[in-house]
């Protein structure tokens, strides 16, 4: 290497050396801090917005049947840790902002040297607003406008920091310093549509819809990116159609149809079925109509969005009152790949709807099952429908138990040979399929449809002739057997029995064996799932099972001929049921309310005959019951003093009267009396209150099992539920605590319910001693305790000492000469011992 060549590089190493200062303003240093810092940080930090906003846009769900955002950015309410980041995109463009500032700012004499600050700011500003970090993100913004007013990024930092204080709720002052911004003449084309669109969304925000129409046309015209224009064409559309311009927004639609493949292909699908939506059927030209909607199905470019086309096609076979074709796109709308979640439960509305309207109530509460699955439970529609699939949880209840008891009934009354015949025909079926499928290389795994353990659980007791046969043990089933065995040949194939079956070359070679070998081990005829006699045998044949199935039958005849009624309005049904049940030998009980609840039906239906018939059956041979007073003056239900409710509220009276007892005994009294009235529960409700008083939490948690399970759709059963889900684990854990911590006592006489009239005497006796003493803070009540003892209490006494002192005055004092035995508790053992009825347990111990 020569002279000069060793003293070029020398000067090269220096300069390069003496530009990496800072410090020095010099034009090598501010050009070298400046190329470095655009083209190393900032442009990496660049990509790694372009990627994020990438990830966003891919990721992001768009509902279309709301109107949609200026800009696609889901925001979260997610409280994330110090130094972690939603998205590692914008985390790195942060790091390569902060780099960028920290390595290359040029800051001499108070004043900025290197012009490319400003877009490091405004980098690490919109990393911080994508990663949802909007007052850091405005602080970025702020400090540009403040630092570095002559920049050539200032409008654009002007509009960020607008559209940060929109997405933190500062919509005001972001539409007063936007209109301002819009005011400026230097402007670029993408400022103004960035500008505009922004000031858009903040009216959006503010529900003034009419506001943001104005400044969304400027930012569509302004646009020069595509996917952009489409977007704010398609929210004109959707402005209009909120405002009532059809017209309009059809032309905004059509902005966006003429775009076709520049803009993403989503939104011209729907932009064609807003059209859709928007078309006027009164114009006489449904076909034009039709075929738009045919012709956008049969383009396989639109595959991805059949659901929308499905679904639009079905609302125009809807409206064209074709209601079977309706359903058919309305179904295949829900078949159809798609991740519409908003879609999905607008299909299962109609779908659930429309079987309500048919009366198929059972369909139809499936449906809103899935309805509601698929909706956000914030929305005022999902409470709306989870009310109206509340309601119907009665009728499928008991539409249930009619179907089970009809169908183990109508086989329990054919003969031997009838029954085999019937469970030939359905185990031939089965067989059938089974072998098709082994035909085909598969392995043949059914579940029998009328179950695997009990065919008949309704019964609720074991199938004739295996009284104690132990069925639900897995050996004593032959099914549950023959499904085990096909199970672990489907996953194991055929193993020898020996140790460690499942590992080493045995299993391999077991494994690898040809499915075709493996089903060749199966044999069918020795299958108890395809033998008759599995069925038939589970057939219940003892005359008490049956008669306990006719009875859930008739009550679930009835229960439904009164839902139908009074619910629904659905006259059909409702004396379809009631006249069933009345031919099929029901319960005295039953007879009479629903001989009643035909009389009203019959009278609504028009049937004046039949309504007259039972009317004078009733009259002639229920002369002295309520229903027949009803009839013969219809007034009377408003002033009957038998009524349901007026029972029950005496009924209350005497439970807070302490009749415990008396208000157990009525309650099953009227239970029976009013079977299938809705008031039915409250007085079970009540009755296990009353059971609690009397014998406890045990007894009590027992009776709102019974509540809960008996009437689990009902008001009553469901606050059963919730008592013995909450209230009844803390009411066990109550443990005595030491009187020697407590400052409320109660001097306690016990009373044997034997001794008649003793534990009121008592209290007179008492409270005439409070009143000759001055005692005015004391009081005096008759508690019930048991069946067999009640309490007379004073009540209000400080200390245990206290306590024992009034006792002995009471003893010795000549005008009283109160001998009976009695004890002391504090007011929160008292508490206790009445909850749990451990009296016994609290005296051996204190």
């Amino acid at each position: 290497m020569n002279t000069f060549t060793r003293f070029t590089l020398f000067l090269v190493l220096s300069a390069v050396i003496f530009s990496c200062s800072r410090k020095k303003d010099t034009f090598i240093n501010r050009n070298y801090h400046a190329v470095t810092a655009e083209y190393n940080a900032l442009y990496n930090g660049q990509l790694a917005i372009e990627q994020g906003r990438e990830e966003i846009n891919q990721n992001y769900a768009d509902n279309y049947w709301d109107i949609l955002p200026v800009e696609r950015l889901d925001v979260d309410d997610k409280i994330l840790l110090p130094d972690s980041v939603r998205n590692q995109n914008f985390g790195r463009a942060e790091e390569k902002a902060v780099k960028a500032i920290q390595k290359h700012s040029m800051q001499i004499s108070g004043k900025e040297r290197n012009p490319q600050m400003d877009e490091a700011y405004l980098l690490l500003g919109k990393a911080r607003y994508f990663d949802q970090r909007f007052i850091p993100a405005l602080d970025a913004f702020n400090y540009i406008l403040y630092r570095y007013p002559a920049s050539d990024n200032i409008n654009h930092a002007r509009i960020w920091r607008e559209k940060t204080n929109i997405r933190i709720g500062n919509e005001k002052l972001a539409i007063k310093n936007l209109k301002k911004i819009l005011e400026s003449d230097r402007l670029e084309d993408e400022d103004i549509a960035d500008a505009s669109a922004s000031l858009a969304q903040a009216y959006i925000n503010l529900k003034h819809l009419d506001s943001a129409v104005t400044p969304l046309y400027n930012a569509a015209d302004f646009t020069d990116i595509n996917e952009e224009k489409g977007r704010y064409f398609y929210i004109l559309g959707q402005l209009h159609n909120r405002l009532g311009e059809t017209s309009t927004a059809n032309a905004a639609f059509d902005e966006v149809i003429e775009l076709n493949r520049k803009s993403p292909r989503i939104y011209y699908v729907n932009a064609q079925v807003q059209k859709a939506r928007n078309f006027d059927f009164n114009s006489g030209n449904n076909q034009y109509l039709l075929d738009l909607l045919t012709e956008l199905e049969q383009d396989r470019e639109n595959r991805p969005y059949l659901d929308k086309i499905y679904f639009q096609l079905g609302e125009y076979y809807s409206r064209l009152d074709s209601t079977e074709t309706a359903l058919e796109y309305y179904n295949k709308s829900l078949r159809s790949p798609s991740s519409d979640i908003y879609l999905k439960s607008i299909n299962y509305e109609i779908l659930a709807n429309i079987n309500f309207d048919r009366a198929k109530y059972q369909d139809a509460g499936k449906y809103f099952d899935s309805t509601l699955t698929y909706m956000s439970p914030g929305l005022l529609e999902y409470r709306t429908i989870k009310k109206k699939r509340t309601n119907l949880d009665d009728v499928i209840k008991y539409e249930q138990i009619a179907e089970e008891t009809d169908s183990i009934l109508r086989l329990s009354g054919l003969s031997e040979e009838e029954r085999i015949a019937y469970f030939t025909e359905y185990t031939d079926a089965l067989k059938a399929k089974a072998i098709k499928d082994m035909e085909a290389g598969e392995l043949p795994v059914y579940t029998a449809s009328i179950g695997p353990e009990n065919n008949f659980p309704s019964a609720n007791v074991p199938p004739a002739g295996q009284a104690n046969s132990g069925n639900s043990f897995y050996f004593y089933n032959p099914i549950r057997v023959s499904r085990g065995a096909q199970e672990f040949m489907r996953v194991w194939g055929s193993r020898e029995l020996a140790d460690n079956w499942r590992w080493g070359s045995t299993a391999l070679n077991q494994s690898s064996i040809n499915p075709q070998e493996r089903l060749m081990d199966i044999n069918l005829d020795n299958d108890p799932l395809y033998d008759p006699m599995t069925y038939v045998s589970q057939i219940p044949g003892e005359r008490s099972v049956l008669d306990s199935l006719a009875t859930q039958q008739n009550l679930a005849y009835y229960q439904l001929g009164v839902i139908y009624n009074e619910n629904y309005g659905e006259y059909d049904l409702a004396a379809e049921r009631l006249e069933f049940l009345l031919q099929n030998e029901p319960q005295e009980r039953l007879i009479l309310p629903a001989k009643y609840n035909l009389y009203n039906i019959y009278g609504a239906q028009g049937r004046l005959r039949e309504q007259e018939e039972i009317r004078n059956d009733i009259l002639q041979n229920y002369s002295d019951s309520r229903y027949a007073a009803f009839i013969t003056n219809p007034e009377s239900i408003q002033v009957d003093e038998n009524s349901p409710e007026v029972l029950y509220n005496k009924l209350y009276r005497r439970y807070e009267d302490q009749e415990y007892e008396e208000v157990i005994k009525s309650a099953n009294e009227y239970v029976g009396r009013f079977t299938g009235d809705p008031i039915v529960p409250k007085f079970e409700l009540l009755k296990a209150r009353a059971t609690a008083r009397l014998m406890g939490v045990d007894a009590y948690e027992k009776a709102l099992g019974y509540v809960a399970a008996t009437y689990p759709q009902t008001q009553e059963g469901q606050k059963a539920q919730d008592i013995i889900n909450k209230t009844i684990p803390e009411l066990k854990n109550l443990e005595f605590a030491a009187d020697s911590l407590q400052t409320n006592f109660k001097l306690i006489y016990p009373v044997e319910n034997i001794e008649s009239g003793q534990a009121m005497k008592l209290k007179d006796s008492l409270e005439k001693a409070l009143s000759e003493l001055s005692y005015k803070n004391l009081s005096v009540s008759v508690d019930t305790y048991d069946i067999d003892r009640n309490f007379v209490v004073v009540h209000g006494l400080q200390t245990r000492s206290r306590s024992l002192g009034f006792q002995e005055l009471l003893r010795e004092n000549k005008n009283y000469k109160i001998a009976r035995e009695a004890f002391v508790m504090s007011a929160e053992n008292y508490r206790i011992v009445q909850i749990k009825k451990n009296l016994r347990n609290y005296l051996d111990n204190n």
